[in-house]
């Protein structure tokens, strides 16, 4: 009789309480899609950013990005809206931003992150089999 009462507890208890993590939130998503691309900007290797005429580094582009977030503040809800609120261009002269990489290649950042953001790993939020 006490094992069928186990048995019981047991199957009643909720076991993704116990055995998995709370599932990822689509706000969690995408602030992580935005930190994986200024993680993207900040590692290109030999490219440079070109914004209102002058010329920066990748970890320059990155931070300049960053800042722009802090700025935008509840604007930037998703990854897209990043891309069109921090890392498309100047609001102060309407001047796109470009990359420029090291074979001569210049592509607007707008279209490099989203063609990043379109290869951004699906987020790992399912629980794992025990």
């Amino acid at each position: 009789m006490r094992a069928a009462l186990c048995l019981l507890f047991l199957i009643g208890f909720p076991a993704t309480s116990v055995f998995s993590q709370p599932a990822v939130s689509q706000q969690e998503i995408e602030q992580r899609k935005i930190q994986y691309l200024i993680n993207v900007v900040a590692n290109l290797k030999d490219a440079t950013f070109l914004r209102n005429g002058s010329e920066y580094d990748a970890q320059q582009a990155a931070s300049h990005m960053r800042l722009k977030l802090r700025f935008a503040g509840s604007r930037v809800r998703t990854a897209e809206d990043f891309i069109v609120y921090c890392a498309t261009g100047s609001s102060m002269s309407g001047e796109k931003y470009k990359i420029k990489f090291a074979d001569g290649r210049l592509v607007d950042s707008a279209t490099f992150l989203r063609d990043k953001l379109g290869a951004y790993p699906a987020p790992q939020d399912t629980p794992h089999p025990l």
